[in-house]
């Protein structure tokens, strides 16, 4: 109980911190490429509208009679001064000589034209059209090509695109990513250490109270097997005196129910040791079925019960033979107590996935408001007047949960249809 105590407060604890470096990992990433982006594109618009005017700038000195090859000053169309550029990762006052951008310009008839080329070194001209014929096929108006942030201006006689070198910026938002995932992850490795030296001390009050319930159920049940053993010898002897006195019957009854009971809870509070199971072996859970449910079988048929199994061959399991009798023994009880005259129980056991399952499926007349979880709580019942008329303790299906995670497995219980419950064990 103690291990699974920690393990929950460990995992508990984990995934709160877990979450909360995720979620910090995450948004700060989210933030950065969200405001660099958004940086990049207002620049990269600067630049695009820099671009046009350079471009109009070249038309009209060519209408003039200037001369294309060169730059020639023209009183009538002065030159457009380089835009001022907002300050990025490595900006600043020398992001003028620093970015590097180039654009180009294809007209309605698909004719593509370099239109500037001046502040970019590593793009040739026949590199920068391949660039703008790829980036106006995607159909976007912005977005990443290669190393480079893109942004398209499409007018009524064309298409202008500028490409701007993203390089320093997507190596800065990389090494972001990768610092900072990191960090995450050493930060949760650290904790993890921490929370496990640390969680006994945090479970510690908690084990201390299950530790002191399970002595006062160990000692009240030692307490009470004297006077019931005495009350149940007094029944027996004024039963022989007074043969078919029902008062005595009924003390008989009850005695036995109760001797039964406290038996019970000192059982389910073993359970609940660190190690309930010290001599755990491999052994055929196959003839252990087969031992445990053949008397039922007579019982049921002799209570006019349909009874069917189907126990696979030479499944073998490691863990307590007797423990995995009784729970088997608790099911079949409970299926055969609780169906009517003329339903049916069935046993299946069977290997699925490595992992052996078994399943006890019963006709009964269950509540539909019926809560199947609480069917395992100690005490709880469905039906309290048939429960007591059945002799039952409810302890039974509290005592086959506990068993069956002793085993590393888990049960629950389901309902198939309006008249069948099946309870499965997967072990």
């Amino acid at each position: 109980m103690l291990k699974k105590m920690q393990r929950r407060f460990i995992m508990a604890a984990m995934a709160a911190f877990g979450t909360v470096m995720f979620v910090l990992v995450v948004g700060i990433n989210i933030i950065n490429y969200d405001r660099t982006i958004s940086v990049q594109d207002d620049m990269a618009a600067s630049l695009l509208e820099y671009a046009q005017q350079m471009y109009a700038h070249r038309e009209n000195e060519l209408a003039d009679g200037g001369v294309s090859t060169q730059r020639h000053w023209n009183p009538a169309y002065s030159e457009p001064e380089f835009p001022p550029i907002a300050e990025m990762p490595g900006g600043g006052p020398e992001a003028r000589y620093t970015t590097r951008f180039f654009a180009v310009y294809r007209n309605l008839s698909g004719e593509i034209e370099v239109i500037s080329r001046d502040h970019i070194y590593s793009i040739d001209e026949d590199t920068a059209k391949e660039y703008a014929e790829a980036v106006l096929q995607k159909g976007r108006e912005k977005g990443y090509y290669g190393e480079y942030r893109y942004l398209v201006d499409a007018g009524s006689t064309g298409s202008t695109v500028l490409f701007l070198n993203a390089t320093p910026v997507l190596q800065f938002m990389r090494t972001l990513l990768i610092v900072s995932t990191a960090t995450g992850i050493f930060s949760l490795l650290v904790v993890l250490i921490l929370v496990l030296l640390f969680s006994q001390y945090a479970v510690r009050p908690y084990v201390k109270n299950m530790e002191r319930q399970k002595q006062f159920i160990t000692d009240a049940g030692h307490e009470l097997k004297t006077p019931l053993t005495a009350i149940a010898t007094s029944a027996d002897i004024a039963a022989m005196e007074y043969e078919g006195d029902e008062w005595i019957s009924s003390i008989q009854k009850q005695t036995a129910r109760l001797t039964r009971l406290v038996g019970e809870l000192v059982a389910l509070s073993r359970l609940d040791e660190e190690i309930p199971f010290p001599e755990k072996c491999i052994f055929s859970v196959s003839d252990a079925a087969w031992e445990t449910a053949e008397p039922f079988a007579v019982r049921a048929k002799a209570e006019g019960k349909q009874y069917h199994q189907n126990i696979g061959d030479n499944l073998s399991l490691y863990g307590d033979r007797n423990a995995i009798q009784q729970l088997i023994s608790i099911l079949l009880d409970n299926a055969v107590k609780y169906t009517d005259t003329g339903g049916e129980v069935r046993l299946d056991l069977y290997r699925r996935r490595r992992k052996i399952c078994i399943e006890v499926m019963n006709t009964c007349s269950l509540p539909e408001t019926a809560d199947l979880e609480r069917l395992f709580d100690r005490f709880y019942r469905v039906d309290e007047s048939r429960s007591t008329r059945t002799g039952g303790t409810g302890i039974g299906l509290a005592m086959a949960q506990a068993i069956a995670e002793t085993h590393g497995g888990k049960i629950r219980a389901e309902r198939t249809d309006a008249t069948r419950i099946r309870f499965r064990v997967i072990l």
